[in-house]
């Protein structure tokens, strides 16, 4: 299962619609503190629409208790960031990947960043720009690293509701 983990989110309709993408997409949500708002806030349940309560997620008091319940995280454990020498398409994904990415205001603390830079990823934009919405980065990243993984367990066909493609 590919996870996602948010470092000290601090938007909850941000996190409501990563949490549904966690939800369609089969992914596992990581929450690491503070949290920058409370998970029952309307905002988060409004942006999630009745897919949160599906949502599989864990939350932790801090990095270092996220890498103690999560041992293998170390190993396959990326970095979104602007920061970032690699774009997010030149890395191999796996389904026990996770992803993190930073907070609204500041990212990824460089402390974690810098002892795996082979590991930091990014999204190309325009010179001089900060940095795109960060559920849209999620859900950029998120969709990559299933497509890596030919989409495995979603469904790849759609139907019409009234009519038929044949």
């Amino acid at each position: 299962m590919l996870n996602i983990v948010l470092y000290e989110p601090e938007m909850p309709a941000n996190t409501g619609h990563i949490g549904r993408t966690c939800v369609i997409t089969g992914a596992k949500l990581h929450l690491i503190q503070p949290l920058g708002f409370h998970l029952s806030e309307k905002a988060v349940k409004r942006a999630g629409l009745d897919y949160w309560p599906r949502l599989n997620y864990e939350v932790y008091l801090d990095y270092n208790d996220f890498l103690e319940k999560n041992p293998g995280a170390k190993d396959n454990l990326f970095f979104a960031t602007t920061k970032a020498r690699y774009r997010y398409t030149d890395v191999s994904f796996t389904d026990d990947s996770y992803i993190m990415f930073g907070k609204e205001s500041a990212g990824i603390p460089e402390e974690i960043l810098v002892d795996s830079p082979e590991k930091c990823i990014r999204i190309p934009m325009k010179p001089g720009e900060r940095s795109l919405n960060l559920a849209d980065s999620v859900a950029i990243v998120t969709f990559e690293a299933l497509r890596q993984m030919d989409f495995k367990g979603l469904e790849s066909e759609g139907n019409l509701h009234k009519l038929s493609w044949d």
